[in-house]
């Protein structure tokens, strides 16, 4: 005989009361059981059901037991009630969700296949539910797992037995099973009725036949496989902590990604305290002796903003012996403290702001382990669980020391980097000038940043001043990064400023440069050292007389020029090698330059990270983004070029805006080749002077004109021409022939006639010194017009 609704819902009377006792929802099993119908109950305290006092029910819990509740008819009717509190959603108060079966009218039959099913006296927990998924009957070690005894539960649904959103999941498949008529495994995780806290289960479903075939009903099976649940779990923390811990060589990031990993898998508040690198001198001590001071790397928490915390990352504080920071670390192992309820222990009590913290947020048990690798302790790491009603056990200990060891390599490793790359930038920065030398030939502005992951390099960039009032600019790019790549870096900077203050022309100091080049490479292979060495180098030099330039390059990105009304474009100069290679030639390229053209020289770290052509149009749209300050053209050009988490290179940058200087500042005489003529010329000097107010100097300058003069009508070479230069500051006497052979200074013997004219020209200026033309030589002298009080200087009287 086919039911007309196998599935009845008033097979279980079911009642719902709101917070202040009144009925808010009566069913048809309601009415069936006790005869009220539902528009005479509902709206009315439930108490007046009852034959007798109210009981007093938990709230937040479940309770079950048996009520007299008055019957329609007048008489009292004991009944077995399942009640449950459910919250509203929004916080604002509950309900009461009331249950029992409702009896049926007729008993099984004897030959009832429900009653039949075996393995009732199983240690496994089996139920046996009918073609309603209604329960038929279940074996003790179900009744402890639900928590009630067979003839109270008996006649509920799966669902009204258990109070946990998921228990629809294996309702869903014990209807599967009674459709399909096929067995069922689902794996779940939810709190039975009977259970403290949700464990982990496997359910095994299958359909029970009568002795037609029939399917008439559901037999459930459960298994509590929560310690293979939670080995998996710490399985796959550890799995992931492999993976997540230490992507980066940052100490803060890496200590922050532990105390995320941990977060909520293990703990409910992690924090990760690494003892102060500025006490210990940057290296952790040997031994640990309270009070000890941690600095706060990191922490998370499963609420939001971190609320359990008295501190923030960066802070540091001393941590007396007693709590569990300073007594973890001393000890050298894990400590698992816990707080049980109403007390207290010292671990929470050495501090007030902890305590309270403590107190307002519940914090129950706390787990300190030592941040270790190597054989040093770099600090510790405290797990907290305020949320989660268990402590931590042996297996979580175990978890968190795996996870933390992990980390600290990780941490170690971090930190040795750190220490390194900052030996190589502080290296790096001394090597660099810390400030650029201001000249009448340009205005410059720079800098440098080195790369984010690969460290420290060996760019550099420099502004050298040369004789005639003449300026070189370099920037240079050593192969590598660390603090050999500085340490080359350093040696190349020193050769170039050498090989500037020679005066060499651009392609044959790059010659030179190469060479020193192939002779560092030389000495890495003798020394058993890994690496190549190679540099690129760029060097320009830029007179203001003249308004030229001369520049070449050996393997470096060519220079970005902007004229002062114009748009940016890059020099066409020679490509020539990069240094290191040898027995290649280096070719230079000269161009006139307006006064106010800006020149960008830069390394190959700015464009790097971009496609050329995209980070050449960058450039030029940074450079002409705005007149005015080098400097703000320089962070403009990094902030536009650069991405965000710094650039893969490292970046050397150097502006220069150049200056002319005027013709009246310019005075040039064609000098003949007798000795006898000598005179008149001081006299012109001595008017010249006179005409830009320079008197005082007259006598220095007539004496140093009349040795250079004579110098060179007696051991140079004609046409012979001398050029005066006025800058703010300084004099100078230039003196030019065709002669290849450079005059030296030398000590004059006492009954010498001659060697000590260069002797009193280098008495008399600031600096002098020679530079070969490609057409002869040039002797040169400074004079300086104001001593450094700025009163101008002695000159004889």
């Amino acid at each position: 005989m086919s039911r007309v609704n196998p599935f009845d819902e008033a097979a279980t009377a079911r009642a719902v009361i709101d917070d202040d006792g009144t009925l808010v929802e009566w069913n048809e099993g309601a009415r069936r059981l006790l005869g009220h119908p539902a528009d005479a109950v509902l709206g009315r305290p439930a108490a007046d059901l009852l034959t007798g006092p109210a009981p007093v029910l938990p709230r937040g819990s479940r309770w079950h037991g048996t009520l007299c509740v008055r019957h329609r008819d007048g008489r009292g009717v004991d009944v077995w009630l399942l009640a449950r509190y459910r919250p509203a959603t929004d916080g604002s108060g509950g309900r009461w969700i009331l249950v029992t079966p409702v009896p049926r009218a007729e008993p099984p039959a004897a030959d009832d296949p429900l009653g039949d099913a075996g393995l009732i006296q199983s240690p496994c927990a089996i139920a046996v539910y009918d073609e309603e998924l209604r329960l038929r009957r279940m074996n003790e070690a179900m009744s402890l797992v639900s928590g009630l005894p067979e003839e109270h539960a008996r006649g509920l649904r799966f669902t009204e037995l258990v109070d946990d959103p998921r228990s629809e999941e294996l309702a869903r498949g014990m209807r599967e099973v009674l459709a399909t008529d096929r067995p069922l495994d689902v794996q779940t995780f939810m709190r039975a009725g009977g259970e403290s806290r949700a464990h982990a289960w496997l359910a095994r479903m299958a359909p029970v036949h009568d002795r037609a075939g029939r399917v008439r009903g559901v037999c459930l099976a459960a298994h509590d496989v929560s310690d293979s649940h939670r080995a998996r779990q710490r399985l796959q923390l550890v799995n992931e902590a492999s993976v997540r811990i230490g992507t980066t060589l940052d100490v803060t990031r890496t200590a922050q990604e532990l105390a995320d990993m941990c977060v909520p898998a293990l703990a409910d508040f992690v924090t990760v305290d690494l003892l102060d690198p500025e006490e210990y001198g940057g290296e952790p001590p040997a031994r640990i002796a309270t009070p000890v001071t941690l600095r706060r790397a990191a922490h998370r928490s499963i609420l939001d903003g971190v609320p359990e915390a008295v501190m923030e990352p960066g802070q540091t504080e001393r941590y007396p012996g007693g709590s569990a920071q300073a007594d973890s670390l001393t000890a050298g192992r894990t400590i698992i403290a816990s707080r049980t309820v109403g007390g207290t222990h010292p671990w929470m009590n050495w501090n007030s702001a902890r305590t309270r913290q403590v107190r307002a947020f519940g914090i129950h048990s706390t787990m300190s382990v030592p941040v270790r690798a190597r054989g040093l302790t770099l600090g510790v790491a405290v797990f907290v669980r305020h949320r989660r009603p268990d402590g931590f056990d042996s297996d979580d200990r175990l978890l968190a020391e795996e996870i933390t060891t992990r980390a600290a390599v990780c941490i170690d490793n971090a930190r040795r980097y750190s220490r390194e790359r900052e030996t190589a930038l502080a290296l790096q920065r001394s090597l660099l000038p810390r400030t650029l030398p201001r000249t009448a030939a340009l205005q410059a502005s720079s800098r440098y940043l080195p790369a984010a992951r690969a460290g420290v390099g060996g760019d550099w960039f420099d502004v050298i001043p040369l004789s005639g009032l003449r300026v070189a600019m370099v920037v240079g790019d050593v192969v590598g990064h660390g603090v050999q790549a500085s340490a080359a870096m350093g040696r190349m900077r020193t050769a170039v400023r050498t090989l500037a203050d020679i005066d060499l022309a651009p392609d044959e100091l790059l010659t030179h440069l190469d060479d020193l080049v192939m002779r560092l490479a030389e000495e890495t292979g003798r020394d058993g050292s890994t690496g190549e060495v190679g540099a690129s180098c760029l060097y320009a030099v830029y007179d203001p007389v003249s308004r030229r330039c001369t520049l070449a390059r050996a393997g470096h990105p060519p220079p970005v020029v902007l004229p002062p009304d114009g748009r940016p474009h890059q020099l066409d100069l020679p490509a020539g090698p990069p240094l290191g290679l040898g027995g290649l030639p280096f070719e230079s390229a000269e161009v006139e330059l307006a006064e106010g053209t800006v020149l960008a020289l830069y390394t190959d770290g700015l464009v790097k990270s971009r496609d050329r052509d995209a980070g050449r149009a960058m450039l030029f749209e940074a450079l002409s983004a705005g007149a005015g300050s080098l400097d703000l053209s320089c962070d403009r050009i990094l902030r536009t070029l650069l991405p965000t988490g710094g650039a893969a290179d490292d970046v050397a940058l150097l502006l220069a805006r150049t200056q002319g200087l005027p013709a009246s500042q310019v005075a040039t005489w064609d000098i003949p080749a007798d000795p006898a003529l000598v005179a008149p010329i001081r006299k012109q000097v001595v008017g010249q002077l006179d005409m830009w107010g320079l008197s005082e100097a007259s006598f220095t300058a007539e004496l140093v004109v009349s040795e250079l003069v004579t110098n060179a009508i007696r051991y140079g070479a004609h046409p012979i021409r001398l050029r005066l230069i006025h800058d703010a500051a300084t004099l100078i006497c230039e003196v030019s022939d065709t002669s290849h052979t450079a005059p030296h200074l030398r000590r004059a013997k006492t009954f010498d006639e001659g060697g000590r004219g260069l002797l009193l020209v280098a008495q008399l200026t600031q600096r002098w010194g020679s530079r070969h033309t490609g057409d002869g030589k040039t002797i040169w002298a400074e004079l300086p017009l104001f001593e450094e009080d700025g009163q101008p200087p002695v000159t004889g009287s």
